[in-house]
């Protein structure tokens, strides 16, 4: 027959058992310490009021930001690519090198920059890559073989492709009709800047649009020309093949370029004319127009806030719920 058990006894039988473990002997502590749950308690409580008035003041951190926004310029390179392009003057040094070739190299930094590289050393700046950017050819006839873009990666793709005519059906300076291409282009597009890029080592002589008519057309379109007279002064080498033994050799050409129909047509767009002789003096040339035409920046500053409020109310109630468990627990002395 099993004798009951009193209410000390029972206290007892707790303490007993508990004291068989570490965790038993700590708990049993407590058991028989209600002042420390009491003061726990108090604590706690006294730390939830601190939590829910630090809530209250609504504390936040800031990080400082800054959005930029870029306005880019629309540009159109417009390229002669006639015959005479093919002459060897603008590097002097090296006979391999023609003047289309220089001309693609340093538009390759101009629109890429520096870092880019090239394989005709030159500075020129930081390269475009904000603005849109197309290309015109022309020859007897003018192409557009690539519409203003930002995809600067496939422009250069096809400008290296980019190649002086083969066929003397070809063969012309139709400089009023490139320029009338380039503004057309421009004309589709809503940049508030507009700028052609136009290059030529000679004198229009085929195309039903006059470079004077061009120029009128730029100038009612808002279209800033850029001109560029690109070979050296007297005679240029111009490889030819010899007409008995085959082999390649170096004819002089006369160098002839219409300086005064460009100089016209910067002056009424607003524009400037420049002659480069060498693969030195076009590079600066291209370094003058990428400072003057710069894409325009706008800078607006402010700060996003991070708000803890809600990570200090989260505290406080853990803190109160946890003053009220203790206040409740079995842990408390037993009657």
């Amino acid at each position: 027959m099993v004798s009951p058990v009193g209410p000390a006894g029972a206290a007892g039988v707790l303490a007993a058992g508990a004291a068989r473990t570490g965790v038993g002997r700590l708990l049993g502590s407590f058991a028989y310490g209600p002042g420390v749950l009491d003061l726990a308690g108090a604590v706690l409580a006294a730390l939830a009021v601190v939590a829910m008035a630090v809530a209250l003041a609504r504390p936040r951190t800031g990080d400082a930001q800054s959005r930029i926004r870029r306005e880019g310029i629309a540009i159109v390179m417009v390229v002669d690519r006639s015959g005479s392009m093919n002459a060897r003057d603008l590097v002097p040094d090296d006979r391999r090198v023609n003047r289309l070739h220089v001309v693609k190299a340093l538009f390759k930094q101009f629109v890429l920059g520096d870092a880019e590289g090239g394989d005709v050393p030159a500075e020129i700046g930081r390269g475009r890559p904000d603005d849109l950017i197309g290309l015109v050819a022309f020859a007897r006839y003018a192409d557009g073989l690539c519409p203003l873009t930002l995809d600067h990666g496939n422009l250069v793709n096809i400008v290296e492709q980019l190649e002086i005519v083969s066929e003397q059906a070809e063969d012309g300076t139709a400089l009023g009709e490139g320029l009338a291409l380039a503004v057309q282009r421009l004309h589709e597009h809503r940049s508030r800047s507009k700028v052609a890029i136009l290059l030529t080592d000679g004198v229009s002589n085929v195309g039903q649009i006059t470079p004077q008519q061009a120029a009128r057309l730029a100038s009612e379109e808002g279209v800033k020309v850029y001109c560029i007279g690109a070979g050296t002064k007297g005679v240029a080498p111009v490889p030819q093949l010899h007409p008995f033994t085959g082999e390649t050799i170096f004819a002089a050409m006369p160098v002839e370029i219409d300086e005064g129909t460009l100089k016209v047509i910067a002056s009424e767009t607003g524009g400037r004319y420049f002659r480069a002789d060498n693969a030195e003096a076009l590079a600066g040339i291209y370094r003058q127009i990428d400072q003057l035409e710069r894409s325009k920046i706008t800078e607006h500053r402010f700060t996003e806030y991070e708000e803890w409020f809600g990570v200090f109310v989260a505290g406080a109630l853990c803190l109160l719920g946890a003053a009220a468990l203790l206040g409740g627990t079995f842990f408390r002395r037993l009657p």
